[in-house]
Protein backbone atom coordinates (compact mmCIF):
# COMPACT_ATOMS: atom_id res chain seq x y z
CA UNK A 1 0.00 0.00 0.00
CA UNK A 2 1.80 3.34 -1.08
CA UNK A 3 1.37 6.47 1.37
CA UNK A 4 0.93 9.61 -0.28
CA UNK A 5 4.00 12.28 0.69
CA UNK A 6 3.09 15.16 2.93
CA UNK A 7 2.09 18.44 1.04
CA UNK A 8 5.88 20.39 0.92
CA UNK A 9 5.32 24.31 1.86
CA UNK A 10 5.60 26.95 -1.26
CA UNK A 11 8.96 27.79 -2.42
CA UNK A 12 10.83 31.37 -0.57
CA UNK A 13 12.87 32.52 -2.60
CA UNK A 14 14.63 33.80 0.35
CA UNK A 15 15.65 30.96 1.99
CA UNK A 16 13.84 29.38 5.54
CA UNK A 17 13.78 31.65 8.20
CA UNK A 18 16.32 31.41 10.61
CA UNK A 19 15.54 29.49 14.60
CA UNK A 20 18.70 30.28 15.70
CA UNK A 21 21.78 32.32 16.46
CA UNK A 22 24.96 31.39 15.87
CA UNK A 23 26.21 27.94 17.51
CA UNK A 24 23.05 26.97 17.64
CA UNK A 25 22.05 29.53 20.53
CA UNK A 26 18.69 31.34 20.17
CA UNK A 27 19.16 35.08 19.92
CA UNK A 28 18.18 36.83 22.84
CA UNK A 29 14.77 38.78 23.09
CA UNK A 30 14.84 41.79 22.49
CA UNK A 31 14.77 44.49 25.27
CA UNK A 32 11.08 45.65 26.56
CA UNK A 33 10.53 48.73 25.06
CA UNK A 34 6.93 50.90 25.85
CA UNK A 35 4.81 51.96 23.08
CA UNK A 36 6.54 54.99 21.10
CA UNK A 37 5.32 57.87 20.80
CA UNK A 38 5.22 59.89 17.38
CA UNK A 39 7.74 63.20 17.54
CA UNK A 40 7.07 66.31 16.01
CA UNK A 41 5.78 65.96 11.99
CA UNK A 42 5.00 62.42 12.24
CA UNK A 43 9.21 61.89 12.80
CA UNK A 44 9.78 59.12 15.98
CA UNK A 45 12.05 60.23 19.11
CA UNK A 46 15.33 59.21 19.36
CA UNK A 47 16.40 56.06 20.65
CA UNK A 48 16.72 56.19 24.56
CA UNK A 49 20.07 55.78 27.02
CA UNK A 50 20.15 52.18 27.61
CA UNK A 51 18.83 51.03 31.00
CA UNK A 52 16.90 54.33 31.57
CA UNK A 53 20.46 56.67 31.78
CA UNK A 54 19.94 59.85 30.71
CA UNK A 55 22.68 62.07 29.40
CA UNK A 56 23.66 64.93 31.12
CA UNK A 57 21.70 68.16 31.02
CA UNK A 58 22.90 70.54 27.86
CA UNK A 59 25.85 67.54 27.39
CA UNK A 60 26.24 67.42 23.45
CA UNK A 61 25.12 64.12 21.61
CA UNK A 62 27.78 61.83 20.54
CA UNK A 63 29.91 63.02 17.38
CA UNK A 64 29.32 60.86 13.92
CA UNK A 65 31.64 57.86 13.11
CA UNK A 66 34.55 59.29 11.84
CA UNK A 67 34.52 62.54 13.09
CA UNK A 68 37.59 64.13 14.37
CA UNK A 69 38.06 64.36 18.12
CA UNK A 70 38.22 67.64 19.34
CA UNK A 71 41.63 69.12 20.60
CA UNK A 72 42.17 69.15 24.41
CA UNK A 73 41.47 72.29 26.29
CA UNK A 74 44.82 74.45 26.55
CA UNK A 75 46.05 74.75 30.02
CA UNK A 76 45.13 78.56 31.14
CA UNK A 77 47.05 80.91 33.00
CA UNK A 78 44.36 81.12 35.64
CA UNK A 79 45.29 77.26 36.50
CA UNK A 80 48.98 78.00 36.21
CA UNK A 81 48.78 81.25 38.87
CA UNK A 82 46.34 79.41 41.11
CA UNK A 83 48.89 76.65 41.14
CA UNK A 84 51.81 78.07 42.46
CA UNK A 85 50.42 80.66 45.15
CA UNK A 86 50.40 77.74 48.12
CA UNK A 87 54.23 76.94 46.83
CA UNK A 88 55.10 80.54 46.95
CA UNK A 89 53.49 80.97 50.40
CA UNK A 90 55.44 78.25 51.62
CA UNK A 91 58.89 80.05 49.58
CA UNK A 92 58.44 83.38 51.78
CA UNK A 93 57.46 81.70 54.71
CA UNK A 94 60.40 79.38 54.82
CA UNK A 95 62.78 82.42 54.08
CA UNK A 96 61.37 84.49 57.00
CA UNK A 97 61.65 81.42 59.44
CA UNK A 98 65.37 81.51 59.37
CA UNK A 99 65.67 85.01 59.29
CA UNK A 100 66.86 84.53 63.09
CA UNK A 101 69.07 81.50 63.19
CA UNK A 102 72.21 83.42 62.68
CA UNK A 103 74.71 85.22 64.93
CA UNK A 104 76.30 84.86 68.46
CA UNK A 105 74.94 84.10 71.47
CA UNK A 106 74.29 87.62 72.98
CA UNK A 107 71.84 89.49 74.99
CA UNK A 108 73.32 93.15 74.80
CA UNK A 109 72.92 95.36 71.16
CA UNK A 110 69.50 95.21 70.55
CA UNK A 111 67.99 98.35 69.38
CA UNK A 112 64.74 99.93 70.78
CA UNK A 113 61.76 98.74 69.48
CA UNK A 114 60.37 101.93 67.28
CA UNK A 115 58.37 100.21 64.12
CA UNK A 116 56.27 97.32 63.55
CA UNK A 117 54.27 95.44 60.47
CA UNK A 118 51.18 95.40 59.14
CA UNK A 119 49.20 94.03 56.69
CA UNK A 120 46.62 96.92 55.50
CA UNK A 121 43.84 96.34 53.34
CA UNK A 122 45.13 97.79 49.81
CA UNK A 123 49.39 98.05 49.14
CA UNK A 124 50.95 99.38 46.28
CA UNK A 125 48.49 102.14 45.68
CA UNK A 126 45.49 100.35 46.30
CA UNK A 127 46.55 98.05 43.17
CA UNK A 128 46.50 94.22 45.43
CA UNK A 129 43.78 93.87 47.78
CA UNK A 130 44.20 91.37 51.18
CA UNK A 131 42.89 88.24 49.85
CA UNK A 132 43.91 86.20 53.52
CA UNK A 133 45.99 86.96 56.41
CA UNK A 134 47.79 83.81 57.59
CA UNK A 135 49.46 85.37 60.41
CA UNK A 136 47.55 82.79 63.16
CA UNK A 137 48.73 79.77 60.94
CA UNK A 138 51.81 79.88 59.00
CA UNK A 139 52.51 83.46 61.04
CA UNK A 140 52.58 81.67 64.22
CA UNK A 141 54.90 78.79 63.02
CA UNK A 142 57.27 81.52 62.34
CA UNK A 143 56.95 83.19 65.79
CA UNK A 144 57.47 79.31 67.72
CA UNK A 145 61.10 79.13 65.46
CA UNK A 146 61.95 82.67 66.07
CA UNK A 147 61.21 81.88 70.24
CA UNK A 148 64.57 81.93 71.74
CA UNK A 149 66.69 82.96 68.77
CA UNK A 150 70.04 84.37 69.87
CA UNK A 151 69.71 87.71 67.60
CA UNK A 152 65.81 88.36 67.92
CA UNK A 153 63.63 89.64 71.13
CA UNK A 154 60.17 90.67 71.10
CA UNK A 155 59.03 88.82 67.64
CA UNK A 156 55.78 88.68 65.80
CA UNK A 157 54.61 87.30 62.79
CA UNK A 158 53.00 88.61 59.54
CA UNK A 159 51.84 86.61 56.22
CA UNK A 160 49.60 88.00 54.02
CA UNK A 161 48.30 87.50 50.57
CA UNK A 162 47.24 89.78 48.28
CA UNK A 163 45.45 89.70 45.00
CA UNK A 164 44.47 92.32 41.99
CA UNK A 165 40.91 93.19 42.61
CA UNK A 166 40.10 89.88 44.32
CA UNK A 167 41.19 88.08 41.10
CA UNK A 168 44.49 85.78 41.68
CA UNK A 169 45.11 85.07 37.75
CA UNK A 170 45.33 89.12 37.47
CA UNK A 171 48.04 88.95 39.71
CA UNK A 172 49.11 87.89 43.46
CA UNK A 173 51.43 89.59 46.05
CA UNK A 174 52.98 86.93 49.15
CA UNK A 175 54.19 89.37 52.39
CA UNK A 176 55.82 87.30 54.65
CA UNK A 177 57.53 89.08 57.70
CA UNK A 178 58.81 89.40 61.61
CA UNK A 179 59.19 92.54 63.34
CA UNK A 180 60.97 93.01 66.77
CA UNK A 181 64.35 93.69 67.46
CA UNK A 182 67.21 92.04 65.70
CA UNK A 183 70.53 92.54 64.95
CA UNK A 184 73.11 91.27 62.49
CA UNK A 185 70.52 92.24 59.20
CA UNK A 186 73.00 91.53 56.85
CA UNK A 187 73.38 88.20 57.81
CA UNK A 188 70.07 88.07 58.61
CA UNK A 189 68.95 88.88 54.87
CA UNK A 190 71.45 86.70 53.41
CA UNK A 191 69.85 83.84 55.51
CA UNK A 192 66.28 84.78 54.22
CA UNK A 193 67.42 84.43 50.69
CA UNK A 194 69.40 81.16 51.13
CA UNK A 195 66.17 80.12 53.22
CA UNK A 196 63.82 80.53 50.39
CA UNK A 197 66.03 78.96 48.35
CA UNK A 198 65.40 75.66 50.15
CA UNK A 199 61.97 75.03 49.69
CA UNK A 200 60.39 72.09 48.45
CA UNK A 201 61.01 72.18 44.56
CA UNK A 202 62.73 75.54 44.57
CA UNK A 203 66.06 76.06 43.34
CA UNK A 204 68.22 79.23 42.41
CA UNK A 205 68.32 80.24 38.70
CA UNK A 206 69.38 84.19 39.47
CA UNK A 207 71.68 84.45 42.51
CA UNK A 208 71.12 87.33 45.16
CA UNK A 209 71.94 90.41 44.34
CA UNK A 210 71.65 93.16 46.64
CA UNK A 211 69.83 97.01 45.85
CA UNK A 212 69.75 99.94 47.09
CA UNK A 213 66.54 101.80 45.33
CA UNK A 214 66.83 105.61 45.11
CA UNK A 215 65.86 107.76 48.66
CA UNK A 216 65.54 104.38 50.47
CA UNK A 217 67.67 103.97 53.81
CA UNK A 218 67.50 100.19 53.30
CA UNK A 219 69.49 97.36 51.49
CA UNK A 220 66.89 95.11 49.70
CA UNK A 221 68.14 91.65 47.96
CA UNK A 222 66.60 89.88 45.58
CA UNK A 223 67.02 86.42 43.79
CA UNK A 224 65.04 84.45 40.51
CA UNK A 225 64.06 81.51 42.04
CA UNK A 226 62.37 78.25 39.64
CA UNK A 227 59.70 76.07 40.65
CA UNK A 228 58.12 72.92 38.71
CA UNK A 229 55.32 71.88 39.04
CA UNK A 230 53.21 69.56 36.84
CA UNK A 231 55.95 69.16 34.64
CA UNK A 232 56.19 73.17 33.81
CA UNK A 233 59.12 75.36 35.21
CA UNK A 234 57.93 78.62 37.14
CA UNK A 235 59.98 81.80 37.81
CA UNK A 236 59.56 83.24 40.88
CA UNK A 237 61.38 86.60 41.69
CA UNK A 238 61.64 87.11 45.72
CA UNK A 239 63.13 90.35 47.30
CA UNK A 240 63.49 90.83 51.42
CA UNK A 241 65.22 93.41 53.76
CA UNK A 242 65.88 93.17 57.14
CA UNK A 243 66.60 95.97 59.50
CA UNK A 244 66.44 96.60 63.66
CA UNK A 245 63.15 96.07 63.52
CA UNK A 246 61.61 94.30 60.50
CA UNK A 247 61.96 92.26 58.23
CA UNK A 248 59.99 90.48 55.13
CA UNK A 249 60.07 88.65 52.04
CA UNK A 250 57.70 89.93 49.17
CA UNK A 251 57.19 87.38 45.90
CA UNK A 252 54.63 89.28 43.40
CA UNK A 253 53.77 86.77 41.12
CA UNK A 254 51.71 87.72 37.49
CA UNK A 255 51.21 85.69 34.47
CA UNK A 256 54.02 87.67 32.71
CA UNK A 257 56.45 86.96 35.19
CA UNK A 258 56.13 82.94 35.90
CA UNK A 259 56.53 82.54 32.18
CA UNK A 260 59.84 84.42 31.88
CA UNK A 261 62.85 83.39 31.48
CA UNK A 262 64.84 83.76 34.65
CA UNK A 263 67.54 86.20 33.44
CA UNK A 264 64.95 88.55 31.48
CA UNK A 265 63.21 89.06 35.08
CA UNK A 266 63.81 93.24 36.63
CA UNK A 267 65.07 92.53 39.84
CA UNK A 268 65.58 96.44 40.23
CA UNK A 269 62.38 97.04 39.27
CA UNK A 270 61.00 94.04 41.94
CA UNK A 271 63.94 95.90 44.21
CA UNK A 272 61.75 99.15 43.98
CA UNK A 273 58.41 97.32 44.31
CA UNK A 274 59.54 95.98 47.90
CA UNK A 275 60.97 99.40 49.04
CA UNK A 276 57.26 100.84 48.28
CA UNK A 277 55.80 97.76 50.14
CA UNK A 278 57.89 98.34 52.86
CA UNK A 279 56.79 101.56 52.82
CA UNK A 280 53.61 100.46 53.35
CA UNK A 281 53.30 98.28 56.02
CA UNK A 282 56.06 99.53 58.30
CA UNK A 283 54.33 101.41 61.00
CA UNK A 284 55.34 103.52 64.22
CA UNK A 285 54.88 101.47 67.13
CA UNK A 286 51.73 103.65 69.34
Amino acid sequence: MSTTPPPQPPDNPYGPPPTSGPYGQQPPPPPYQGPQQPGPYGQQPPPQPPYGQQPPYGAPGPAPWGAPMAPPPKKSRLGLILGIVGGVVALVVVGVGVLVWIGTKSDSGFPEAEYKLTLPQTVLDEKYELAGDLSRSEGRAIEEEADGAWDARDTKAVVGQYSVGGDQAKGTLVISGMYGRFKNTGLARDNMMEGAAGGAGAKVAVKPKDFKPAGSDVTVTCEVLVQTQAGTELTIPICGWVDGNTGASIAEITADTVTKKPAQVDLAAAAETAVKIRDEIRKPIG
